[in-house]
């Protein structure tokens, strides 16, 4: 097996030639052929990359085609298709995917029955902030064919004009949310949220000139939240691209690129070396971040995490890593408590159990009220639920679900005048190029565990399969 670095004698250990700055002169770089059989992990075959000074020149090629997953209709299962991949245009990446991950984001669209999902997932039940988002498009027909897929791992094939910070080699993270790093929200310590590349699950085109990157004989197969990870190459602007450690292990990283936000599955590697593609169930950022970064909990405090599904398990993986000594969690489904208690889950409430809000349950349990909480669920009962149940003087809610977009959010204000906070979130007010690099470092040092969320492996050409997962709950 080569090390990563090793010099090629010669073009025929090329599994592939690619260049970067299709728009300006072109800088080549080749990836060597690796044969998984010598190789004991993903972490090694994805690092064993030459350096751009140690190629043998190539010609690089403008268009190619790749198998991708397409989703043509609503409702219909995905159709593993040759799709062409253009080249990336001006503050463009093409990553060569590796592991990409699904998740009730990619259902809802693919299913285009968002308000019939959102109701069995409503009013406590774990559901998701990605999830709940999309309950804000009922009534509306997303654009078809489109390419669904909102996280992933990879490596960066090419580049386009104008961009300077990645270099093909270099192992990245599509995230749905992006940062330039110019507008107002990205200059700010405050924000996460980007002018430019705000999530926008409306767009399915590149903004730099409204086209497509992806094609079948001439005709454009749309994007989905500027990433359509479920595919051999992707096309993506460079502000959302989070590039991460090269020793990091992308089949387990790249549940960090949307949110431990729902149960997603992982699927890859996308090579041809490799028919075992896998699919796991998870998201991280979204959930870990909204205790970590915005509720901060301190050590020996009590969270209250509403919603067991991935979002809120990850809520409370950050409650237990900032050392909560009590984590309460809330939902419908009892049988989820179990699960719970690998993620930091310390004692259970059903609603459903007790004839008062749970919030009176909650404050009688804790003294007055908890310390911090995060609501997963996008239920405006659920939201009422968490800001009234933290302590009066000091409690912080947090509201990561998102609820539908006509929804109406009631409380008496003498819970602010008693010194209650509450705030919300998006990506865990991660910045995606400034801060994910750090959370994957966490996960190297040992203080995150991502494998517990990783449920499935199915091969790509299986994909179906995992949706069937996801609708029959069988997931996290």
């Amino acid at each position: 097996m080569l090390p990563a670095g090793a010099l090629l004698p010669n073009k025929e250990q090329l599994d592939y030639s690619i260049a970067i700055e299709y728009d300006s002169p072109h800088v080549p770089y080749q990836v060597p052929k690796v044969d998984p059989l010598d190789v004991d992990s993903i972490s090694i075959r994805t690092t064993s990359i030459v350096s751009v000074s140690e190629c043998v020149p190539v010609v690089p090629v403008a268009v190619s085609t790749f198998d991708i997953a397409v989703a043509w209709e609503a409702g219909k299962p995905l159709v593993i298709e040759e799709v062409e991949v253009a080249p990336p245009q001006k503050m463009e990446v093409r990553v060569k995917i590796l592991y990409t991950s699904l998740c009730h984001t990619d259902v809802y669209f693919c299913e285009a029955k968002v308000s019939s999902l959102v109701s069995i997932n409503s009013s406590h039940h774990g559901d998701t902030q990605i999830g709940s988002f999309f309950s804000i498009l009922r009534g509306q027909n997303p654009v078809f064919p489109r390419i669904l897929g909102d996280e992933a791992g990879g490596i960066v094939e090419s580049v386009g004009a104008g961009v300077t910070d990645l270099a093909p080699g270099d192992h990245v993270l599509p995230v749905f949310t992006g940062e330039c790093k110019e507008c107002a929200h990205c200059k700010s310590e405050e924000s996460n949220m980007c002018d430019l590349l705000r999530i926008n699950p409306d767009r399915g085109v590149m903004i730099h000139d409204q086209k497509s990157r992806f094609s079948i004989n001439g005709k454009p197969i749309f994007y989905f939240v500027g990433t359509s990870t479920f595919s051999e190459y992707t096309v993506v602007h460079v502000g959302c691209l989070a590039k991460i450690n090269p020793l990091a292990p992308l089949d387990k990283v790249c549940v960090l690129s949307c949110g431990i936000s729902t149960e997603l599955i992982i699927v890859g590697p996308f090579n041809s070396y490799c028919s075992n593609k896998q699919i796991c169930g998870i998201l991280f950022s979204v959930g870990f971040g909204a205790t970590v970064n915005v509720a901060k909990p301190t050590k020996g405090s009590t969270v209250a995490v509403f919603g067991l599904g991935a979002v809120g398990l990850a809520a409370a993986e950050g409650a237990k890593v900032s050392g909560a000594s009590r984590v309460i969690g809330v939902d419908l489904n009892s049988n989820r408590y179990e699960q719970a208690k690998k993620f930091g889950v310390t004692e259970f409430v059903n609603p459903k159990d007790y004839n008062k809000p749970v919030q009176e349950v909650i404050a009688e349990m804790t003294n007055g009220g908890v310390d911090r909480s995060v609501e997963c669920t996008g239920s405006t009962e659920a939201m009422i639920s968490a800001f009234e149940c933290v302590h009066d003087g000091w409690g912080v809610a947090v509201l990561v679900g998102v609820p539908h977009k006509d929804a109406v959010f009631r409380t008496h204000p003498v819970n602010f005048l008693n010194e209650r906070t509450l705030k919300g979130t998006v990506f865990g007010n991660y910045k995606p190029r400034s801060d994910i690099p750090s959370v994957v470092e966490k996960y190297m040092n040992k203080e995150l565990e991502l494998e517990k969320f990783i449920t499935h492996q199915v091969p790509f050409s299986e994909i179906n399969k995992a949706f069937d997962y996801l609708l029959k709950g069988e997931s996290i």
